[in-house]
């Protein structure tokens, strides 16, 4: 009986071909962790050679890229793409510049839900129920997720189920899957086990497959023999072209090459390679958002900012106490950041994406630390879009939503912001030029009367006050010892927040020197 394998196998060149005009097209993957780099970038040669495929609709629900050319970048080109249904935007920014032209059609959805929305197509359901969205510009009573003028389809709608509210995500046929695994056996399934995450590859590959679609897979090696069944996470019978990448486009992620620390158990108190998070703004936010991480915490630290509290709470001894987790799958360990964001050293078990955004829809999640680019009077906060740049929400919505306790990051300005700190006291060397906290966000991510419904208690931290989110709006209750309440906090915002008896910051979180932002 001839191996399954040797009838899928075929180069990246001839895989793409399967890819028609007008096509729908998912890609997995989350930053550069199991994306199939060297799909996207066939992709990219043919139709710079051939001018085909044209007019695709892409899914994805991750940010995948590097901010510059890898990833779903290498589909940022005119003619190519038609509409755009993703989850983070900013990693992509070739992608956001054809959105911002009204060049394509352009939506913005909660990643999980997208995650969700793959199942449900899977399962030949009409789409994805769920109150992830509510109260936020993806709801149809706002902008419904539309990202510019030139996308006009409705593809979410508000019902009411019992007496409460939910949005409906509709399903639609996907006809190209992408995605990525480690190794292939005989048989063509799927091992993921020198991968950082899971991701979604098999709600894909369902989804595409029961579409009658074409499921294309990347793998780095093949096994000369069966995979142990417990070990497969796609099956080969789900799966039509495997193509076997070279070195540099099977990178463990966009940052690393191979980490082993991302794919095997360890002793996080056991790693030397940890950076001590440097002195500045960075620091004082962390250490301030870190007092709210108590043992015994699930939590989820959100990418920028966020990162360096698991630093503060490796040095204060906290991490053998809490478990943190990534969106992408990975539960226990340090989460890595930069273009490695996604990963984690040395996590105690990492499940596909799909299930830990079950898990943190629910109410999984005790705690999570997110960024914020703008906050308003009412506490609503903005991630996804300012001015000319398109970041997206990626899984915000569905962790700032559910999380039982949030902590927001950000400094009170940006643009130059040049502070010190002497003796336990804060200085603004140098204010920053761009406000954060405006009467009115741009863009709402975070919908601040959804949370204050649910019972949610949201702190705003910044270098130098703290804020908590009230019935009647945003109160000041923390200042920085050293600061000038009216000249260093309220003048720099664009309204007067609710003030009481404000406290000081705790004078732990300065001790450094001074940084430049």
């Amino acid at each position: 009986m001839t191996p399954r394998i040797e009838n899928l196998l075929c180069s990246a060149d001839e895989a793409v071909e399967a890819i028609n005009d007008g096509q729908t097209l998912v890609s997995g993957g989350f930053v550069g962790a199991a994306h199939p780099e060297a799909l996207t970038a066939a992709i990219k040669a043919r139709f710079l050679q051939t001018g085909h495929p044209q007019g695709l609709t892409l899914l994805y629900a991750a940010g995948q890229g590097d901010g510059a050319d890898r990833g779903l970048n290498h589909l940022g080109h005119r003619g190519l793409l038609a509409r755009v249904i993703g989850g983070h935007w900013g990693l992509a920014p070739r992608i956001g510049q054809l959105a911002l032209a009204d060049e394509i059609e352009a939506y913005n959805f909660p990643q999980g839900v997208i995650c969700h929305l793959l199942r449900d197509i899977a399962a030949g359901r009409p789409g994805c129920i769920t109150g992830v969205g509510l109260g936020t510009f993806i709801d149809p009573i706002h902008q419904g997720g539309r990202m510019n003028a030139r996308s006009s389809p409705d593809l979410v709608q508000r019902l009411e189920l019992d007496g409460r509210p939910w949005l409906f995500y509709r399903a639609f046929p996907v006809h190209i899957g992408l995605i990525r695994g480690t190794a292939a056996d005989i048989h063509g399934n799927l091992v993921m086990d020198e991968e950082a995450i899971i991701g979604e590859v098999l709600a894909i590959a369902q989804a595409v497959h029961n579409c009658g679609g074409t499921v294309i897979a990347q793998v780095r090696r093949l096994l000369p023999q069966a995979a142990p069944p417990m070990s497969v996470r796609v099956p080969g019978i789900l799966i039509d072209r495997i193509v076997l990448a070279s070195g540099d486009q099977h990178d463990q992620t966009f940052a690393e090459r191979f980490n082993p620390t991302y794919c095997r158990p360890g002793n996080v108190d056991l790693l030397d390679d940890r950076p001590r998070l440097s002195a500045g703004v960075r620091r004082i936010i962390a250490s301030r958002a870190c007092d709210e991480l108590k043992p015994g915490a699930i939590a989820n630290l959100g990418i920028g900012m966020p990162e360096g509290i698991a630093l503060i709470a490796a040095e204060r001894g906290l991490l053998g106490a809490v478990t943190l987790t990534v969106e992408s799958g990975p539960i226990g360990g340090v989460p890595a950041g930069g273009l490695s964001f996604g990963a984690s050293s040395h996590p105690e078990a990492i499940v596909d994406q799909p299930a830990q955004f079950d898990f943190y829809d629910g109410g999984g999640l005790d705690f999570a630390a997110l960024g914020a680019a703008e906050i308003d009077q009412k506490g609503n906060v903005n991630v996804s879009r300012f001015g000319t740049r398109l970041a997206g929400v990626g899984g915000f919505v569905n962790i700032s939503q559910n999380a039982r306790r949030v902590v927001f990051c950000g400094t009170m300005t940006s643009g130059g912001l040049e502070v010190e700190v002497s003796k336990g006291r804060l200085r603004i060397v140098r204010e920053g030029s761009v406000r954060k906290f405006v009467p009115i966000v741009e863009q709402q991510s975070y919908a601040a009367h959804v949370a204050r419904q649910k019972g949610q208690e949201a702190l705003y931290v910044t270098e130098r006050a703290v804020f908590q989110m009230t019935e009647e709006g945003l109160e000041l209750i923390e200042v920085a010892p050293g600061i000038d309440l009216q000249r260093d906090v309220i003048d720099q915002m664009g309204f007067r927040p609710l003030i009481h008896e404000p406290k000081f910051m705790p004078i732990s979180a300065f001790d450094h020197d001074t940084e430049d932002i």
